[in-house]
């Protein structure tokens, strides 16, 4: 039998209690350039984190980065990539393995002598004339501040201090969008042929196989829902030094019918994202009708209690590794198909704590706060240019699916959806609560954004970016004594640029962005 990492587990009571001017929540990449930021400007500052680890995604499988255009990335986020080429003495480098990130991210923090609390899960928020005092933990510790930034996946420090949010699709009514709510017709990750979803086939007495909902399915296009894109892991793999896949507790074979089925329909493509990283090594991602997106299977995951999203996170491990387990090992796999996926396993230098398996689950979307400013489509597709710009995006418009459905006798996927874009400027504003809500809270990852905007916003290198822009507007708010909402943009542009982020967009920069998004199509 094989044990990976945990989500959560129970620890015993502790009373201990931290005071600092500012306690990030969040030990991601956004957290960390949040922290460094506030530290350079003399803040005291303390982060407090969730898992064991630090790096979010970056430092936990997603190697190949979705960069979109690189002149859009400046400041903390261009410092990251300068040192991971400097690691392998290139001039340029954004695919990397995940202990050379872990290794920079952790070096930056011992550096700038920051803090970090591992396995903090919020229990409590005191909140008091709109703004967050104490955030007390499930252990007992508990954290006085002036100001908090959550950067976190989840967006929990927001969700406890009582600030507004959603979790799902938007109609595309209510900010007059084309490509939010509900999306049949994908054109990407979709079965390529008629695959019949019941257990004998042809008899829908007999039940569907494993995965497929049973749900009457009667909205058209566009209406909203409560439903998320899929989460995985980024797998590492490599040929060399490897750890063959384990069979993972609770396997259970029947969870892999539908992709047999497929299989034996004549399509072969639940491993064809597999992008090269450094020494070897790969960055394994969801690609196909059928791959490691555990579709459908983590609706409530935002909103859970932290013993259900536990038991989510390990029935994500099983599916996910059960896949790779099944492709390898199952003798109604095609001979072909099994050698060819047994030439891969786990890195075997990498995630060593954890079995080798990535610690951080890919939670590409939970939370999205409803903020002074909501970034739409309108924004992603300059129909509206924002006024105060913080950071740039320029990865196309990425939604995976959200469910697998029966349509007309056939299993078909629903929620794809990726539309090009050319870079554009992110409000500062979308990362702050409405001022009746909290007034000392900057939210960098979880920010105010449609469903179908954040499928661009939502990546690691943005969100390093964000983090950066975070602390400086603490850091203002410090000084100032004032709401995060009342400080004038006017004295945190010249910061910004003064860090070296990016907060305008000129085409100049860059040739055809609209092509470099192109081929970056499939990345994320």
């Amino acid at each position: 039998m094989w044990e990976s990492v945990y989500y959560y587990r129970k620890k015993e009571k502790r009373q201990q209690h931290y005071k600092q001017e500012v306690l990030i929540y969040g030990a991601t990449p956004a957290g960390i350039t949040a922290a460094i930021t506030l530290k350079k400007k003399g803040h005291d500052v303390r982060i407090a984190e969730c898992s064991r680890f630090v790096g979010g995604m970056t430092t936990s499988g997603l190697g190949a980065t979705d960069l979109g255009a690189e002149q859009a990335i400046g400041g903390l986020a261009m410092q990251f990539y300068e040192e991971i080429a400097q690691h392998y003495g290139i001039e340029k480098c954004v695919r990397f393995e995940p202990h050379v990130a872990e290794h920079i991210f952790k070096t930056w923090l011992q550096e700038h002598e920051i803090d970090v609390q591992t396995e903090q899960f919020i229990e409590t928020v005191l909140c008091e004339d709109q703004q967050i005092q104490q955030v007390v933990m499930t252990d007992g510790t508990t954290y006085e501040a002036k100001q908090f930034i959550d950067a976190s996946y989840e967006g929990d420090l927001l969700g406890h201090a009582g600030v507004e949010y959603i979790v799902g699709r938007e109609a595309s009514t209510v900010y007059k969008e084309i490509y939010n709510g509900v999306q049949f017709g994908t054109q990407h990750h979709k079965f390529e042929s008629f695959i019949d979803p019941y257990i004998e086939e042809g008899n829908p007495a007999s039940g569907l196989l494993y995965g497929i909902s049973d749900e009457a399915v009667t909205e058209q296009n566009g209406t909203g829902d409560h439903r998320i894109q899929a989460y995985n892991f980024r797998m590492c793999l490599t040929k060399e030094l490897k750890v063959p896949f384990p069979k993972p507790n609770g396997y259970e074979r029947n969870h892999y019918a539908l992709l047999l089925r497929y299989i034996k329909a004549g399509h072969w493509d639940a491993m064809k994202l597999h992008t090269p990283l450094m020494n070897g090594k790969t960055d394994l991602n969801n690609h196909g009708a059928f791959s490691t997106d555990y579709i459908g299977m983590n609706y409530t995951f935002p909103d859970a209690d932290y013993e259900v999203r536990e038991k989510m996170y390990q029935q994500h491990v099983t599916y996910v590794a059960g896949l790779l387990y099944f492709l390898v090992n199952d003798e109604e796999v095609p001979l072909v198909i099994r050698e060819e996926v047994r030439q891969w396993g786990l890195a075997s230098d990498e995630f060593i704590e954890t079995g080798n398996w990535p610690r951080q689950l890919y939670i590409r979307e939970a939370r999205r706060m409803r903020g002074e400013y909501v970034m739409t489509e309108h924004n992603a597709l300059q129909r509206i240019i924002c006024e105060q710009p913080i950071a740039i995006a320029s990865f196309h418009m990425d939604s995976h699916h959200c469910r697998r459905i029966v349509i007309n006798g056939r299993v078909m996927n629903e929620g794809d959806i990726q539309v090009p874009v050319k870079p554009f400027m992110i409000d500062l504003r979308s990362l702050l609560p409405k001022k009746e809500h909290c007034t000392n809270l900057i939210v960098p990852v979880c920010l105010s954004a449609s469903h179908i905007a954040y499928g661009s916003i939502r990546m690691e290198p943005v969100f390093m970016m964000l983090g950066q822009g975070a602390g400086t507007v603490a850091a203002i708010a410090l000084q100032e004594g004032k709401a995060v909402q009342d400080i004038s943009y006017e004295q945190i542009r010249p910061q910004l640029i003064e860090q070296g982020l990016v907060v305008e967009w000129d085409e100049a920069f860059i040739d055809d962005p609209l092509r470099r998004m192109e081929e970056t199509f499939w990345g994320e």
